[in-house]
This record gives structure tokens, sequence and C-alpha cells, in this order.
């Protein structure tokens, strides 16, 4: 098993008052699984997905990856964990404008300190199975939406982590794009056995994937 939820609440202390966006969630997710998070705005899919990627602490429960409960670690240990391990794809690219394809890929790498022969070593190989061999020198400016999304997840991927995040990685995307960038998931999730995670809107997504749950106000009311 490589991430179990237990307990998880999430509250935010905000000028109109107490908001409570996790109301104890209990939760497994296996090696290798595709898993779909779905739900009407505001039921607290990003809020899970955020405290999963330890971008945020939870106020209550344990997130264990692998036995090892990770908010029980310092900052630094944490961000250590997250670079190494855990990788994010969002609906917004977010990639650097000012650096090619090649580069943004090469990030996480020299984040970690890998040397940069090396890291860019493995930012081509990542981009060649996105099929972005032919782009490398090119700026997000100077790419599609579709191809802009691919960068993005060889970023993610390229440290081949445990588990990638994404939160509505399609929805800024046309059907056939959306369809074509969900295909690429699968495909690495099936070659690296990378555990996904996946924040969506679109049934149609949710339901390639092998299990399902529904959030409605902080809860998991459905799970399949």
């Amino acid at each position: 098993m490589v991430i179990r939820i237990k307990g998880l609440w999430k509250v935010f202390e905000t000028s109109g008052g107490r908001v409570e966006a996790l109301k104890g969630i209990d939760l497994n997710i296996s090696h290798g699984e595709t898993l779909a998070v779905v739900g009407v705005s505001g039921s607290g899919k990003s809020t899970l997905l955020h405290i999963l990627g330890t971008l945020e602490r939870p106020t209550q429960g344990e997130v264990c990856y692998d036995s090892n409960n990770i908010f029980s670690q310092n900052d630094r240990e944490i961000a250590a964990f997250r670079n190494s391990e855990i990788g994010f794809v969002f609906q917004f690219h977010y990639l650097l404008a000012e650096f090619n394809a090649l580069e943004n890929v090469m990030m996480p790498c020299l984040i970690k300190g890998i040397d940069s022969e090396v890291a860019r070593e493995m930012a081509v190989d990542i981009l060649g199975k996105v099929g972005l061999e032919q782009r490398l020198e090119h700026r997000p400016g100077e790419l599609s939406g579709g191809e802009q999304q691919r960068v993005a997840i060889a970023r993610a991927v390229v440290l081949k982590p445990k588990v990638i995040l994404a939160d509505e990685p399609t929805g800024n995307l046309d059907r056939d794009t959306g369809e074509s960038i969900l295909d690429l998931f699968l495909k690495l999730n099936d070659e690296y056995g990378i555990t996904s995670v996946l924040v969506t809107h679109n049934m149609e997504i949710a339901n390639r994937l092998n299990r399902r749950i529904r959030l409605t106000d902080g809860k998991i009311v459905d799970a399949n």
C-alpha cells in the first residue's frame, strides 16, 4: 500500500467563521492504482489533493506513505520527500515562460542536485516518451495547450515519483486533446507503476480509472 489516510480533517479559520473543508476522511490507495476524486466545487477535492501532496498540513489525522506519517516530519524533510516522491499536474500547466520545454523538465532534477548533464538526459528521455522529442527547444508560448500539458506531465514524472497528483489536468483542453492526455497518464501509470490520483469533474475520465470516490461537504459519500 502506498497511501493510508486516517481521520483526516482540515479546518480553515476565515473572517466569515470556521470552514470545515474535510471531515474525517479515511482512505487507502494501493500501489499502481489510478483513483478519480469527483464532486461539486467546494466539496473538498482540491484540499484533499493538496494535503496528499504535502502542500498543506491537516488540522487533524494522518497521511502515511509506506507506513510513514509524513506530517510527523519537519518542513525541510517534507519538502525533500515531496520533490522526490510526488509529481504534480494542474489544470494550468505552470511552466516557466522564460525556459524551453527541456529546461522546464530538467528543473526538478536540478533542484534535487542531479548533475546537469544527467538531468538533461533524463529530461530528453521523458520528453521523448510523451511525444515531444521534436519540441525540446520550444518555449511554452510556442506550444499548443496539449503540448504544454505534456511538458507539465513530463516534468511531473521525470524523477519517477511514487505518486502523481493531478487537479483537473484536462480542464482547459478540448475533448480530443483531453482524451490524449488521459491516454498518456494511463500509459505512464502502466509503464512506471506510478500511483495516480486525479481530481476531475469529467465522469468520462473518472470512469476510465481503476476506482472512483465522490466527496460531498468534506466527506466520502461514495466509493467504487
